[in-house]
């Protein structure tokens, strides 16, 4: 499981065409697309049209990686903060049933607008 409290892995950059796109494809069901893909040091979230799949690499390595798979179904309430919904900073909080709240630090060029559409359509 993912160490959501881990500040390190909350400053996350968006990233196109990354690496973690071509790692969580073959996790992906019929249908579901990649909305943003986003990512620290070392480990990555990707929001699809239907969740969130956090990967943390482990091991001085790299080659060991650990899949959190957070389904929008299960969100009970989320909320964004931001000076506007593009292209700044901001911080998307995410409600899970039986989970918690997971926080994400986005830093600027992140598409908050797209990430609250595929959200509220996949809930």
């Amino acid at each position: 499981m993912i160490d959501f409290e881990n500040p390190t892995y909350l400053k996350l950059r968006p990233v196109q065409d990354s690496k973690l796109d071509r790692l969580v494809a073959p996790l992906l069901c019929p249908g579901e697309e990649i909305v943003q893909t986003f990512q620290s040091v070392r480990d990555g979230v990707v929001f699809t049209t239907r969740r969130v799949i956090a990967v943390n690499v482990q091991g001085v390595t790299g080659m060991k990686k650990a899949f959190t798979i957070l389904p929008y179904r299960r969100i009970q309430a989320y909320a964004i903060e931001s000076a506007g919904l593009a292209d700044l900073d901001g911080e998307l909080q995410l409600w899970f049933s039986g989970l918690g709240t997971v926080r994400f630090e986005l830093l600027a060029g992140s598409d908050l607008a797209a990430l609250c559409q595929a959200i509220e359509c996949g809930m």
